[in-house]
């Protein structure tokens, strides 16, 4: 029945999208060990699970970045392998369309990316609205940079096969957490300059000693 094939179609689809976005959470929480070795990061509402103050529960921190990015690069992935895919007539990888599958990475990455800025710059509360388009605009020009860092994401994969062995290079691991926590960081420590005690929200300046306080969003609007 071709109605039963399609949504077989689709329940593949959502499922393979479901765990891409799964593995981009843990990619871009990983990447904050790389970046921030030794700082302590602002997770927001889950900050009171490992004794943390909370100062935003939800906006402008690592869980919005980590939860936000990730569902909007997923959806990008995707629906960038099926354009690639169709431009070439064959399903889109690396070892066959090397060309294709760099550029597909920088596209994916950074409409996905622009996309979380885009709607970060228009919801999050802490941004004045006066200020909400030159938000989108930095941050546009910052996701254009750090992307452009990342065109050795497909590279890792058989680089560490030839190294540690095909089935460390096409596990799991190998091919998608382990590149994709790459790419994060360097598309955030690049195009924001997230490295070390740079790039830190004014609550993790504080938790870490930088500081003595934290923003106000009721002050600061």
């Amino acid at each position: 029945c071709p109605c039963s094939h399609q949504q077989s179609e689709e329940m593949a689809l959502l499922k393979n999208v479901g765990k891409t976005f799964g593995t981009y959470m843990c990619a871009d929480y990983l990447s904050n060990y790389i970046q921030h070795p030794t700082q302590k990061m602002d997770y927001g509402i889950f900050n009171k699970l490992i004794g943390r103050e909370v100062d935003q529960e939800w906006w402008g921190t690592r869980t919005e970045h980590i939860v936000g990015v990730a569902a909007c690069l997923a959806v990008t992935d995707h629906a960038s392998q099926a354009v690639f895919a169709a431009r070439v007539g064959a399903p889109l990888a690396f070892a066959t369309h090397p060309a294709a599958f760099v550029a597909h990475t920088f596209f994916f990455i950074f409409t996905g990316v622009t996309a979380y800025v885009g709607i970060d710059s228009a919801l999050s509360p802490l941004h004045k609205d006066a200020d909400r388009t030159k938000e989108f605009a930095a941050g546009t020009y910052s996701s254009a940079i750090g992307s452009c860092t990342a065109w050795f994401e497909p590279y890792v994969s058989p680089a560490l096969a030839s190294i540690a062995g095909p089935a460390v290079g096409n596990s799991w691991f190998g091919s998608a957490l382990l590149p994709a926590t790459l790419a994060y960081a360097t598309v955030k420590g690049v195009g924001w300059y997230d490295w070390g005690n740079s790039g830190l929200n004014p609550l993790e300046e504080k938790i870490n000693g930088l500081v003595t306080g934290h923003r106000d969003p009721k002050k600061e609007l």
